[in-house]
């Protein structure tokens, strides 16, 4: 299932991208630590799941079993919770549940489209896109779904938040001038920027965990790529580069690797790489569809 027939079928379909869980961001230096989990969304059972594995790839659990579609997972900054995106209401809706998959608790419950959360690094607030008020744009809840409040509010669609590792910023992709591309703004919605400002699609954007750089999608080379540029739009560099289908990347809690989807062995898998596009690896290699990566820390 590829972002462009997601967006058909369901309007959008965009990885939650986790950023910003620990301070310190390497330049593609060492491993991550052993203790990393990756949980991601497959259709290895039949439909869509959340499941869990090991930053290396072993240990790959299914942690939701139902006839819905579930997507988009979020790891907590502490490794305890990932929120998740979740049609088993017949509706889209933001769910939260313990990293084992326990506790499944709807959020949002209403009757618009929300998806795609993003906690902040404090763990305290969750931001999503909803579509409630017409059109999609980027809301932040207190992390037990009190205080739904909007923060983007114009015609174009925005989608995909990720917070600064700081809580500061929030990243997102939007629309409005006419094609996709990354913006960043405040926490509480002002200072709206463009960051990538191109005529090709940029998209799904993640920061590093020291904050100094977002990684995205892009396809300014005629095909999805993973981009990094600094976190005012500079230096923007494709990392990825070949021909087949690289998105959705999600970097690790010590900034040392990305792991993204891609359908360069003939269909989407997650790889990881180290944060310089070196090492580019598949972790989890068979025959369904596995995408939609997010890092996160082992629970206590």
């Amino acid at each position: 299932m590829s972002r462009r027939i997601v967006g058909q079928v369901f309007a959008i379909c965009a990885v939650l991208v986790l950023a910003g869980l620990l301070a310190g961001c390497g330049g593609g230096g060492g491993p991550s630590v052993p203790s990393d989990k990756i949980a991601f969304e497959s259709d290895r059972d039949g439909n869509e799941e959340i499941y869990v594995m090991n930053s290396d790839g072993s240990g790959q659990t299914r942690l939701t079993n139902n006839a819905a579609v579930d997507l988009a997972p979020a790891f907590s900054p502490d490794g305890s919770k990932i929120a998740f995106s979740s049609y088993r209401d017949g509706q889209w809706e933001i769910y939260v549940m313990n990293s084992d998959g326990s506790g499944q608790t709807n959020l949002t419950n209403n009757a618009a489209v929300d998806w795609f959360p993003a906690f902040s690094p404090d763990g305290s607030k969750i931001a999503f896109t909803s579509d409630r008020d017409g059109n999609n744009e980027i809301y932040v809840m207190n992390s037990d779904g009190s205080g739904q409040t909007r923060l983007t509010n114009n015609a174009a669609s925005d989608r995909v938040p990720a917070f600064s590792p700081d809580g500061s910023k929030i990243a997102f992709a939007s629309d409005r001038d006419g094609n996709w591309e990354v913006y960043v703004m405040n926490s509480d919605g002002s200072g709206q920027t463009n960051l990538t400002n191109n005529a090709a699609l940029d998209y799904v954007p993640a920061f590093s965990p020291d904050g100094s750089k977002i990684a995205f999608d892009s396809f300014r080379d005629d095909n999805d790529e993973i981009y990094v540029m600094n976190s005012d739009g500079s230096g923007q560099t494709n990392i990825t580069n070949n021909a087949a289908v690289d998105y959705y990347p999600a970097f690790s809690p010590d900034g040392s690797k990305i792991a993204f989807t891609s359908t360069r062995d003939g269909d989407y898998e997650i790889y990881v790489m180290n944060s310089d596009g070196s090492g580019q690896t598949n972790i989890t290699n068979n025959a369904a569809r596995d995408y939609q990566p997010s890092f996160g820390i082992a629970s206590p």
